[in-house]
């Protein structure tokens, strides 16, 4: 008995047959004339190689990751900049308010700074333009 197994189903032998080919026969103007005849013909197309392509893509890829590289370090140091000039406002306006403060406190005892130094407030002020010696404004009259 043989090792081999028999295929599960019979091949249908009742399919029709493949018809024979024809022979081949030259062709009038053919090899199989008295004069031979050359024709010219093109080269055949070279295959284009992948590799000018596949180097293209990966200079535009490194030139975006290129781009976004610089683009993050640049939005990195504006934030670091940006910080910095906030907290400079910051204490800025804070120096703004400790002398504003000083100024009101200042204002606030500036009448009794004056009396302690022993000045006293003028009953009616007149003013004299220094340029023309004029009177400029003069004692308020009174009021009945």
């Amino acid at each position: 008995m043989s090792a081999l197994r028999a295929p599960a189903v019979a091949p249908d032998r009742r399919a029709p047959a493949r018809p024979r080919r024809a022979p081949l026969t030259a062709l009038p103007g053919g090899a199989g004339d008295s004069g031979r005849r050359l024709d010219v013909v093109r080269a055949p197309l070279q295959s284009a190689s992948g590799v000018p392509f596949y180097v293209l893509c990966a200079s535009i890829l490194a030139a975006a990751l290129l781009a976004a590289l610089l683009l993050n370090t640049t939005m990195a140091r504006g934030s670091y900049e940006m910080a910095r000039l906030q907290k400079e406002v910051g204490q800025v306006a804070q120096d703004v308010q400790e002398r504003q403060a000083e100024l009101r406190a200042a204002e606030a005892s500036l009448d009794e700074r004056a009396r302690q130094m022993g000045m006293v407030p003028a009953e009616n002020p007149t003013m004299i333009s220094l340029a023309t010696g004029e009177v400029v404004a003069g004692p308020m009259p009174e009021e009945p």
